[in-house]
């Protein structure tokens, strides 16, 4: 199961309230260390760079929470009615890959090829939508050797004697702004082994000397291939310009490797490189740092065998993107409970979304007062989503308007009260929507397989024939059977719910 990728459109007023609250947007600037009003380069128009990932394996749920945390970004930026470039890079050449591929005996290209078809499925699979633009390292090394070039031709990089060419971090004057490090204090208390064909221990390398048995393109320098740092640098420029309006990636790559894109670009073009910053905090699991040799890494695959892609997704969103996030089965559980809460209230309305409201009843609403009420929910959900993308205020935001499409599903006696019921149901759904959440079938998610594919559970015809059964039993008054069933039932973590409409049930 999949979450919709598609951009759900929203409700009339919302999307005219959305596109209004555009100047209101702030972004927190990682660079400056602080919130800003976000002013685009362009009017209208905004360049967004991300860090994408090395494929040699399966991704796992830190890539997951990056993933998730800039498609959210790359939606509302267009929910507010801007023209988004957004561009995610994938490294499809460094010394993993070629470990990998040796120790797999397959081509590089295959291995890769593999991993970043998963990489699609699985980022598909949590809601999130392609990337503008996906370019590969290995399609962009003549654009790397050109930014090269020309930062030796400005002397900020040198060839070593050992075929390499290094970037001379002391030749760029800003070095250490993002991650507020100096270079002569890391210097100072530095353990980093003394390559004696570096000039500084920082130096980092631009281009590497081939290797016997590795891949190898030309270059003045010899034959090699490109050092990591230098792949967003130039594919960034290459795909949005010298400057760009967002750059973001993980919390750990802020330095070194942000640090030394910046380092690359700046000195290359003289041009700022990018005008926000924005960084996606770690993922603990079970309140430790997530690593293979602790045995706590977990791929997005195995976790999405456990739970509905969408808990994931609503998981993820539960903490503001910038904060820490202990991951755990007890915490994934509670995000199935919270979506749960919205899937219910938009199941409480269905029958009145799908019925018309007639024209004779139509002229007896008073529409302007729902919609004073109703706007209420949208002008929040937008001004949390406004303060730096906080998921977890607007979410807050949708579980009170969940709350009152069930207070109203049990108070449709009159037709002012429907339309009120349809208009909170209708604007709950669109406001969801803007972060791809809510918008499959209530009765598919509340009815989707929990827990591992391993664990016996009840199928959904035996749930069925057991309900009939207990329906049965009701109308012949045998209601001592009738409990049996509904208790076998919850201890399957099978729940009824009996309303006019008769029993329906969820897993939990």
């Amino acid at each position: 199961m999949s979450v919709s990728a598609k951009i759900t459109p929203t409700p009339e007023s919302l999307s005219k309230q959305l596109i209004e609250s555009q100047a209101t947007l702030k972004i927190y600037d990682s660079m400056t260390t602080n919130k800003r009003s976000f002013e685009p380069l362009q009017v209208g128009k905004v360049g967004m760079y991300v860090c994408g990932m090395t494929v040699y394996d399966y991704c796992h749920i830190g890539h997951a929470r990056v993933m998730v945390a800039f498609d959210v970004v790359s939606r509302w930026l267009r929910h507010l009615g801007f023209d988004v470039n957004y561009v995610r890079n994938i490294t499809d050449i460094d010394d993993k890959i070629i470990a990998r591929a040796n120790e797999n005996g397959e081509e590089i290209g295959q291995l890769t090829e593999r991993f970043i078809t998963a990489m699609h499925e699985d980022a598909a699979a949590l809601g999130c939508e392609s990337p503008d633009a996906e370019p590969r390292a290995t399609q962009h090394i003549d654009d790397m050797l050109q930014m090269i070039g020309t930062l030796e031709q400005k002397e900020h990089a040198y060839a070593a004697s050992n075929g390499d060419v290094y970037y001379a971090v002391d030749t760029f004057e800003g070095y250490g702004k993002l991650s507020k490090r100096k270079l002569e204090d890391l210097q100072a208390g530095s353990r980093v082994d003394v390559d004696t064909d570096k000039k500084n221990p920082f130096d980092f390398v631009l281009w590497k000397a081939a290797k016997a048995g590795e891949p190898q393109w030309d270059s003045s320098w010899g034959g090699g291939r490109p050092g990591w740092h230098i792949e967003c640098s130039a594919m960034s420029t290459k795909c949005l310009g010298n400057s760009f309006d967002i750059h973001g990636g993980g919390h750990d790559l802020q330095f070194p490797h942000h640090e030394n894109e910046i380092a690359q670009s700046e000195a290359a073009t003289g041009c700022t490189y990018a005008n926000n910053w924005m960084h996606v905090g770690f993922i603990n699991v079970d309140g430790e740092k997530m690593s293979k040799s602790l045995g706590n890494f977990f791929t997005i695959r195995e976790v999405m065998e456990k739970f509905h892609p969408e808990t994931i997704r609503f998981f993820i969103l539960s903490s503001h993107y910038r904060s820490q996030v202990n991951f755990s089965d007890a915490a994934l559980k509670e995000a199935h409970s919270g979506l749960t809460r919205v899937y219910q209230a938009l199941k409480a309305a269905e029958a009145v979304l799908d019925t018309p409201v007639n024209a004779q009843s139509e002229a007896t609403i008073d529409t302007a007062s729902i919609d004073s009420e109703i706007r209420g929910y949208s002008a929040n959900f937008i001004k949390a989503m406004n303060d730096d993308f906080n998921t977890p205020q607007a979410i807050s935001v949708l579980f009170s308007l969940a709350k009152e499409v069930n207070k109203l599903a049990r108070e449709t006696e009159n037709d002012q009260a429907t339309a009120k019921l349809k208009a909170a149901a209708v604007t709950l759904k669109g406001l969801a929507g803007t972060l791809n959440i809510g918008q499959v079938k209530p009765t598919e998610f509340l009815q989707a397989h929990i827990g591992s594919v391993d664990e016996e559970q009840m199928t959904d015809e035996q749930i069925d024939t057991l309900i009939q059964e207990r329906i049965d039993a009701k109308a012949n008054k045998n209601f001592a059977r009738a409990d049996e069933i509904r208790n076998l039932l919850q201890q399957n973590n099978i729940e009824l719910e009996d309303s006019k409409q008769g029993t329906t049930w969820r897993r939990i």
